[in-house]
């Protein structure tokens, strides 16, 4: 049996599964990423017409969905749906999309 070793620093924004170079399993089914913030981060705000979002709090507390959240918290957010991120503390996240859609984020003024 052989094994193969991969780095998150190697990967394109913490994503690591998905339909995207480089990743550990090429696939159009789902991506998955972790992600890492500062406080004070922010992303703009956006929807996804195709994909399903799914965020875990790993760790720290961020603002999402006009909303704070914590260690633990799952967030499911459906195509359709404006969200805007900001780290509210330093903080992990695992994000799972479904599917792995290329091109599927839209920004809102």
């Amino acid at each position: 049996m052989s094994e193969t070793s991969y780095n998150l620093d190697n990967m394109i924004g913490g994503w690591f599964v998905g339909d995207f170079d480089p990743s550990v399993v090429k696939t159009d089914a789902f991506e998955v990423g972790v992600k890492s913030y500062k406080a004070g981060d922010r992303d703009a705000r956006h929807y996804h017409k195709i994909a399903r979002e799914i965020t875990l709090v790993v760790s720290g507390r961020i603002r999402m969905l006009d909303r704070e959240w914590g260690e633990g918290s799952l967030i499911v957010i459906e195509p359709g749906t404006v969200n805007a991120f900001e780290a509210l503390t330093d903080a992990t996240l695992t994000v799972v999309k479904i599917p792995s859609a290329k091109n599927d984020k839209y920004l809102v003024d």
